[in-house]
C-alpha cells in the first residue's frame, strides 16, 4: 500500500509540479490550496505526510502545524514545511510547532524526495 501525501500550497504551479513529482514516486496525492482546506483534508483523508507551505491565505502553515500537533488524532502525521521563509527564526518556529522537517524554496526535488522517503521509512 502506498503512502498518502497531502500537498498544501496556494501557488498553482508549485501544487501541480509537486503533485506530479509525488505521483511519479508512487504516492497517493491529495492537494489543498490554503490552511483551512489543509485542516479539512487532514481530517478527511488521514494523510501519512503533509508538504506544507507557510505563507497562505486563511490559515498559515504555522497555524496548520500547530492545530495538527494539538490534535491527538493526528499525532502520526508527518509534517514537512516547504517555504520561502528561510530565516533561522522561521525554521526554529516551524520545528518548535512540531514540523518533522523544514525545507526552503527553491529546493532540490531530489533532496525533497530523499527526505520524504527517509521520513516515511521507504527504501529510496
Amino acid at each position: 500500500m502506498s503512502h498518502k501525501i497531502l500537498i498544501v500550497d496556494d501557488e498553482p504551479n508549485i501544487l501541480v509540479s509537486l503533485e506530479f513529482l509525488m505521483k511519479r514516486e508512487g504516492y497517493q496525492v491529495v492537494t489543498a490550496r490554503d490552511g483551512q482546506e489543509a485542516i479539512e483534508a487532514i481530517g478527511r483523508e488521514q494523510p501519512d505526510l503533509v508538504l506544507l507551505d507557510v505563507m497562505m491565505p486563511v490559515k498559515t502553515g504555522f497555524d496548520v502545524c500547530h492545530e495538527v500537533r494539538a490534535n491527538d488524532a493526528y499525532k502520526g502525521v508527518i509534517i514537512v514545511m516547504l517555504t520561502a521563509k528561510g530565516r533561522d527564526t522561521d525554521v526554529a518556529k516551524g520545528l518548535a510547532l512540531g514540523a518533522n522537517a523544514y525545507m526552503t524554496k527553491p529546493f532540490s526535488t531530489r533532496e525533497l524526495v530523499q527526505k520524504i522517503h527517509e521520513l516515511l521509512g521507504d527504501a529510496a
